[in-house]
């Protein structure tokens, strides 16, 4: 597949966006490094061009502007793009609700998602549990403290999004979710 002009913007506008964020947890790493490797998932994965400019936008409405860059995704990069987007965001609204209620209807809604909102979210959820994974390895217990639903709702949550995607796919994706999430808890239970 080859990638045009449009995937360049899109790259562009991610940094735009994200370009002054870092990782949770007062990491030095640039968030671009998130959106640059579920990119890189989604197309090593089959992802379409479509699919990889979501990856890079996936976290825009619901991190940068809710509504305000929903209609600009839109507008600059199509509707396909615009619904990958929505259906990787659980919320477009500030202040957020509850965390564990945007999860459990995050959760809830990936069965029925079409097939490149659940390629993106769950190259963003593998890369997210790699993450958590090696964070884990190198802070220990602290690093609970960076998530809203600690410890038990962080483990729950990934736990549940196995199931999911080990049901619905991606299947080129989950079993590789499925080794992530599972050395974690057996890290997390050692301890």
């Amino acid at each position: 597949m080859k990638l045009t002009h449009r995937f360049g913007e899109a790259l562009t506008y991610a940094f735009q966006l994200h370009g002054e964020q870092r990782r949770k947890g007062g990491s030095e790493t640039p968030y671009i490094a998130h959106l640059l490797s579920v990119c890189a998932l989604v197309l090593e994965h089959g992802g379409s061009e479509d699919e990889a400019i979501g990856a890079l936008l996936h976290d825009a409405i619901e991190d940068q502007g809710g509504q305000r860059a929903r209609d600009e995704i839109r507008r600059r990069f199509g509707e396909q793009v615009a619904a990958i987007v929505v259906g990787c965001s659980d919320t477009d609204r500030q202040p957020k609700p509850p965390w564990r209620l945007r999860k459990e209807a995050y959760i809830d809604h990936l069965p029925g998602a079409p097939r490149s909102v659940r390629l993106v979210s769950a190259a963003d959820k593998l890369h997210n549990a790699r993450s958590i994974l090696e964070d884990y390895r190198r802070v220990g217990e602290e690093l609970w403290d960076r998530f809203r639903g600690g410890r038990e709702g962080t483990l729950w949550y990934y736990r549940s999004l196995v199931s999911v995607f080990t049901e619905c796919g991606p299947a080129s994706l989950a079993p590789e979710l499925v080794r992530v999430v599972d050395e974690l808890e057996r890290l997390v239970g050692d301890d």
